[in-house]
């Protein structure tokens, strides 16, 4: 287990402490599994149109110069490095995974950036169910492609409510219209997984029709905020409606 950094519920400054790994050991190999492919791929299969939601999805957050932000179940940093821009060199970003091999390919990504700003950057291994920050220690959280896959998404909920201000969360849309739904399914039948498949990754990408259908929809994600205490909530369906960001707050 790796030894890491985060902030004491009783001190500004930053203790070191084990963090524990997710109990969704399968899911947690599967993404480790994904991770050297992970950014092609999404290129690929959203013709770069996931670069434009997490921007969106970032400025949702209302993130500023000088805050400290985090990025749940961050994989290869996309929302970490544009949170950072946000931030700036006096801002703090931490971006939390439970994917050693995420988080590896996220650090040589920093590395072989030459942004200044980058550099506030730290990456930490965690279970975005037990995050191990004080409580309304961050300005805001981004959590793309993450809520979805937690085994308790109400517990996940719960606490980015207790460390942070604002959240803003990025994930397929689950639609009420037949018509989208039947869209999302025939893309990843017929262009998700066999594009996968050249990569090796068949079923490891078979599990996404799956895990939209038991999502919640953009209501009951607003719901799903409220009943842990957010005061406000608002889902926003983007991508045609394929995608959808939950954006909350305090």
């Amino acid at each position: 287990m790796a030894m890491t950094f985060v902030p004491s519920s009783t001190s500004s400054t930053f203790r070191p402490t084990l963090i524990r790994c997710a109990s969704a050991n399968e899911r947690q190999a599967l993404f480790s599994r994904i991770a050297p492919v992970y950014d092609n791929l999404n290129d690929l299969l959203s013709l770069g149109q996931h670069r434009i939601w997490k921007r969106m999805a970032v400025s949702w957050t209302g993130a500023k110069m000088g805050d400290c932000v985090l990025d749940v179940c961050c994989g290869s940093g996309d929302l970490s490095f544009l949170l950072s821009d946000k931030v700036g060199s006096h801002g703090k970003v931490i971006g939390l995974d439970f994917s050693k091999d995420q988080l590896s390919f996220a650090l040589s990504r920093q590395q072989s950036l030459s942004k200044n700003c980058f550099m506030n950057i730290e990456w930490v291994e965690g279970d975005a169910l037990d995050l191990p920050f004080s409580d309304g220690w961050f300005d805001a959280i981004t959590m793309g492609y993450g809520l979805r896959n937690v085994v308790d998404k109400q517990k996940a909920m719960q606490e980015i409510f207790r460390v942070l201000k604002t959240v803003s969360i990025l994930d397929f849309n689950k639609s009420n219209e037949l018509l989208t739904s039947a869209v999302t399914e025939w893309m990843i039948d017929n262009i998700v997984v066999p594009v996968a498949t050249g990569y090796g990754l068949s079923e490891e990408y078979r599990y996404l029709k799956r895990s939209i259908r038991e999502f919640l929809t953009g209501k009951e994600l607003e719901k799903l905020a409220l009943g842990v205490g957010f005061s406000a909530a608002r889902h926003y369906e983007i991508g045609g409606g394929l995608m959808g960001c939950l954006v909350a707050k305090r």
